[in-house]
């Protein structure tokens, strides 16, 4: 199975100034010089502790990172005479670095924020641990810079499971997930999904600024999911775990019966378990969707239904298994 799926273009940089504004906030980042370097570009995701540089070793010096001063670093300054400090800041400020955060309410010393503006290099303070503020200011950047790829479908958290129903146009994608939301499911988006890889097997679905939690239903028009049914029916990003294909029912195509052969697509170098599911009269999709949920909480806890019948089969087929026939024993003199 091949999922229609477009690539959308990735960052190859963002600002010094993108970072702060978007950032300061949520990693309490205070400016401790001036504005000017703030154009500067940040190519790479992974921050940088230059202690070995500040030391002189610089051979290895991976400038082009967010350079992070923490206890250490600063620690080591404090050692220095005021001569010794400039030098070494001298040496590692002559590659282009993006700019500099200090760690752990740590105070700059005049030489540093002295050089920093001589140089432009934007320097920020924080009173996050050194720990902390790379994880953050890390996942923050790995975000900004993560592939993403754009998907037409209906996305839908059920039962904690992100599920993406996906089918040619008309199919119904969008009047099953809003049965689903109806039954007490929320919504993710609908017909553009956003695929975020975060990591090496993480997908992250979400949906456009612009569209949002809209769905659109053919012969009503829009709706607002979230105006209409509140805010529990909906949610901004979920992880994608399976992708749920609709399609009217084909006497030509196979389906699976007993559910011992896990199918998979291929999105972003990741596979996602994948279920082609087959539209027929009378046929309740939202339960169905439900039970797929259901199931995939009972493998993921190590209890697979299918393969569980198929040991007892090979038991009884081996004459290990000695029950009799009935598949249960009645209770005495109970005929209903």
């Amino acid at each position: 199975m091949k999922i229609d799926q477009k690539s959308i273009s990735r960052k190859e940089f963002i600002t010094v100034d993108f970072l702060y504004t978007n950032s300061k906030e949520k990693f309490k980042l205070k400016l401790l010089s001036d504005k000017s370097g703030f154009q500067r570009k940040i190519y790479d995701q992974t921050l940088h502790r230059p202690g070995l540089a500040l030391a002189g070793f610089v051979d290895l010096f991976s400038y082009s990172r967010v350079q992070v001063f923490g206890n250490t670093e600063m620690r080591y300054l404090a050692q220095l005479t005021e001569q010794e400090k400039q030098t070494a800041l001298e040496r590692i400020f002559q590659f282009d670095i993006p700019c500099i955060i200090l760690t752990d309410n740590n105070k700059p010393f005049p030489i540093l924020i002295e050089l920093t503006n001589k140089f432009h290099i934007p320097l920020f303070g924080s009173s996050l641990d050194t720990t902390r503020l790379v994880y953050f200011v890390g996942d923050f950047l790995d975000d900004q810079f993560a592939p993403r790829i754009s998907i037409h479908g209906s996305f839908v958290d059920v039962y904690g499971v992100g599920m993406l129903f996906v089918g040619k146009s008309g199919i119904g994608k969008s009047e099953v997930a809003l049965d689903l939301i109806e039954r007490g499911h929320r919504l993710v988006a609908d017909d553009v999904i956003i695929l975020t890889k975060k990591g090496e097997g993480i997908l992250m679905g979400s949906g456009t600024n612009l569209v949002k939690h809209f769905m659109e239903i053919r012969g009503l028009g829009l709706i607002d999911v979230e105006r209409m049914f509140g805010i529990r029916a909906i949610r901004y990003q979920k992880r994608l775990e399976i992708i749920i294909e609709l399609e009217v029912w084909d006497v030509n195509s196979e389906y699976t019966r007993t559910g011992l052969e896990e199918n998979t697509v291929n999105i972003s170098n990741i596979e996602i378990p994948y279920i082609k599911l087959p539209i027929l009269p009378g046929k309740n999709l939202t339960v169905i969707s439900e039970v797929i949920s259901l199931n995939y909480l009972l493998k993921h806890f190590g209890y697979d239904a299918a393969s569980y019948f198929q040991n007892r089969l090979k038991r009884r087929l081996r004459g290990e298994d000695t029950d009799i026939v009935r598949g249960v024993d009645y209770f005495e003199h109970d005929f209903e």
